[in-house]
């Protein structure tokens, strides 16, 4: 096996492992479409680039870097738009307010609230991909439920 053919296998790898997490986590700081596409270019940048980052101690974490600045990028630029959809009455699970409350907390904190509790990720795995502590991640979290009770009116004892 020659060593294009291990560079793939290892990219290969790496896709199937953390590609779905990284494009998670784009998704939840960018909106579905500018985190879709930011996604994808991160790991075109981590295929050109392969060589150095499989060696990073956080490959993701990096990527999920290149993708969040990429993604902004595209938004200053205005190639693509930054939101969340519009909730429709075929997703009667979700609260309709909720894409609105979402897109008014700060990038940092409605990465953390949807990937710990949208997408169920541990509070170490989205600190490691965010590239922060757990505690910071912690807090996050807190901040932006007690956001989203007071935007959507929600009564925590219930």
């Amino acid at each position: 096996m020659g060593e294009p053919e291990v560079i793939a296998d290892t990219f290969s790898a790496f896709v199937e492992q953390a590609g779905p997490r990284l494009k998670h986590a784009l998704v939840a700081a960018l909106g579905p479409e500018v985190g879709r596409e930011a996604a994808a270019e991160a790991l075109a940048y981590g295929w050109e680039h392969w060589a150095r980052v499989s060696g990073m101690d956080n490959a993701a974490g990096y990527l999920y870097r290149v993708g969040r600045n990429l993604g902004k990028r595209m938004v200053r630029t205005g190639r693509i738009t930054l939101g969340f959809p519009e909730v429709s009455t075929e997703m009667p699970w979700v609260e309709p307010g909720l894409p609105a409350a979402l897109a008014h907390l700060s990038r940092r904190q409605r990465t953390a609230v949807v990937l710990v509790h949208g997408a169920g990720w541990s509070l170490a795995e989205t600190a490691e991909l965010m590239g922060v502590s757990r505690g910071a991640v912690h807090k996050h979290v807190e901040r932006a439920l007690g956001r989203l009770r007071h935007t959507l009116e929600v009564d925590r004892e219930i």
